[in-house]
Formats: C-alpha cells, sequence, structure tokens
C-alpha cells in the first residue's frame, strides 16, 4: 500500500466522561478521530459536544439516533474513516480499559503490516471479573476451531487496528452488530484471506467503571455468533487449510 492515513475510531455509548482523555492523547499524538455517538443519553452527548468543539480540525463527530450496537457504530466509523481518506483505523473502546500507551505500537505494527488486522489480546491485572476470563476462555477455543487452528490469541478486544478498504468488503456479511461483532469481524476478516496479528495490551477494570455488557442477553448473542460461524466453518474447510498452511 503506497500511502498509509491511520486514525481512530471509537464508539461511545454512555460513556462521557473517559472518551475525553482517550481524544486527548490521540489527538496529542496527531491522529484523527471518529467518535460514533451510539444513542448516548443527554449528559453524554453535552460530553461528547465539547469533545468536538475543543478539537473542531481532529474530531468527527457522527450521532446515531438510536442505540444500534457496538458493532453497528464501529462500521459508521470505518465508512466515514473511507470517506476521509483514512485506510486504517484502531478501534479503541470507550470505557478506558485499554493502555492508551499501546496506540503508537498498534499503528507502528500496522504500518509494517498493513494488509493485516492488528488484533490486541488483554493482559489482565487483578481487576478483572473472574467470570469475564472463563467466558473468554470458550469464545477463544470455538474461534480456534472457526478458524481452523489460525492460532488468533483473543477474539474479544475491542483494541484493534482494522485495514479500511478490506474490512468495508465483508460489511454485508456481518450479521452480529451488538456484543457479538468483535468475534464475527474478526473470523470473516480472516476466511476472507486477511492476516491476523496479534499485540498485547493491558487491561484494567477501573473502580465504579460502566460496563454496557449485559450478561445473559450478549452471552446468548456470542453463543448464536459462534453457532453460526461453525457451521460457516464446515463450508470452509479447503479454503481454511490452506489459509493456515499459507500462514504457517
Amino acid at each position: 500500500m503506497s500511502s498509509i492515513r491511520q486514525g481512530a475510531v471509537i464508539p461511545v455509548y454512555n460513556h462521557g466522561s473517559t472518551t475525553g482523555p482517550i481524544v486527548d492523547f490521540l489527538v496529542e499524538h496527531h491522529i484523527p478521530v471518529i467518535i460514533v455517538d451510539d444513542g448516548s443519553y443527554l449528559k453524554t452527548k453535552a460530553a461528547l459536544a465539547k469533545i468536538e468543539k475543543k478539537y473542531p480540525d481532529d474530531v468527527t463527530l457522527l450521532t446515531l439516533p438510536e442505540n444500534k450496537g457496538k458493532g453497528a457504530a464501529v462500521m459508521v466509523g470505518i465508512e466515514m474513516a473511507a470517506k476521509l481518506g483514512l485506510t486504517h483505523v484502531l478501534q479503541i473502546d470507550a470505557d478506558g480499559q485499554h493502555d492508551i500507551n499501546r496506540v503508537i505500537p498498534f499503528f507502528e505494527l500496522s504500518a509494517e503490516n498493513p494488509d493485516s488486522l492488528i488484533c490486541g489480546y488483554p493482559e489482565y491485572d487483578e481487576t478483572v471479573p473472574k467470570n469475564r476470563l472463563t467466558g473468554r476462555r470458550i469464545t477463544n477455543t470455538m474461534i480456534a476451531i472457526e478458524t481452523w487452528g489460525s492460532g488468533i490469541r483473543d477474539g474479544m478486544c475491542g483494541f484493534r487496528v482494522y485495514p479500511v478498504e478490506s474490512t468495508l468488503k465483508i460489511r454485508n456479511k456481518l450479521a452480529f452488530p451488538r456484543m457479538g461483532f468483535d468475534i464475527d469481524v474478526l473470523v470473516k476478516l480472516y476466511w476472507s484471506g486477511v492476516p491476523v496479528i496479534d499485540s498485547p495490551v493491558r487491561v484494567t477494570y477501573p473502580e465504579g467503571g460502566t460496563s454496557n455488557f449485559r450478561m445473559v442477553h450478549d452471552n446468548i448473542e456470542i453463543s448464536i455468533v459462534h453457532t453460526c460461524l461453525f457451521f460457516g466453518m464446515l463450508f470452509r474447510i479447503p479454503k481454511l487449510l490452506a489459509l493456515r498452511k499459507r500462514n504457517g
């Protein structure tokens, strides 16, 4: 790829207080930011409006009329990134859980591997809820099956650098706009031939932090995602074997 232009997409649903410091860091490092307000409450809308006013030349604020889900917000952001001429975008969650200092190393890794998805895998500290670890192990085992032993380390981390063009090519194949999105887009990008490169990112669950993860509803959706991907994998076994051989 001859010209690389990198930016960031932040899907926001009622995380107005934690979005500001993330944007401050990104703008300080000359990274254009696309914020997608996924139907947040008025308090968050006001906070996002202040951020946009603070950085009129660096921040693009998009507002969805109602909550569509994290995945839908990310894809709206990636579509805007293409319109702005960006070739690669960092997806970073707005809750402040990810180590912001990994942004630059992720962009450097992406620049070295422009055709690849740079996918974060979490390095947790003692604040992580134990039930999250159990669900994560199950999901990552299923992804290993769905990608025929690709070696992908984590399928749910909301800290990634997407190649914009490749991601938009599969947008009509993405079926889960909410919490199942991270898994769905990762596996389908891999199926389409996009290499996946894992890189660590420290994850902390701040005291008093707010999560939009709905334990029962979202786990049901994730189970449905894996069911669909499993059967999709069965029809792609020859191609997956070829991908595995190509990727060593």
